[in-house]
């Protein structure tokens, strides 16, 4: 991966509906070229998939919350089926510290979340944060290295 590879993963992690020519315009290539370059970063697993970012307001799911749950290792193998096939599941990772699971889910109203919560005591214990704010919304990871930014 060059520099020019950089800049086009910077360019559509912003917007990944950026035209090829105007891609091919900020990095100076041609458009073919920039193409060759976007299917050879896919096939080398850089750009794993595209998708739009939709408005959880918007689409009604106004309460955004983080779960933390304390799965214990052996219930894994069922646990992440369960969360897999759970439609309100925005990303669950697991992590380090008091608790292994850290669910972001999305819900319509505090009722639906505290259903949601109470099935997954079968798993373990858990600890909730509402989202009042998001100051900082999803976004890319840098793609250029900082020394190259200026």
């Amino acid at each position: 991966m060059d520099n020019i590879d950089r800049k086009i993963l910077t360019i559509l992690q912003e917007n990944a509906r950026t035209p090829l020519k105007i891609i091919a315009e900020q990095v100076f290539l041609s458009s073919p070229a920039v193409s060759a370059r976007i299917e050879r970063l896919e096939s080398a697993g850089y750009i794993t998939g595209y998708q739009a970012q939709l408005s959880c307001a918007a689409m009604g799911y106004q309460i955004k919350a983080f779960i933390s749950l304390d799965v214990e290792p052996s219930q894994k193998p069922e646990f992440y089926p369960y969360i897999a096939r759970c439609p309100n599941v925005m990303e669950c990772s697991c992590v380090t510290g008091d608790y292994s699971m850290l669910i972001k889910v999305g819900f319509r109203t505090t009722q639906e979340l505290d259903q949601f919560v109470n099935q997954l005591h079968q798993f373990g214990r858990t600890r909730t944060q509402i989202v009042f704010s998001t100051p900082v919304e999803h976004r890319g990871i840098p793609a250029m290295h900082q020394e190259l930014e200026s």
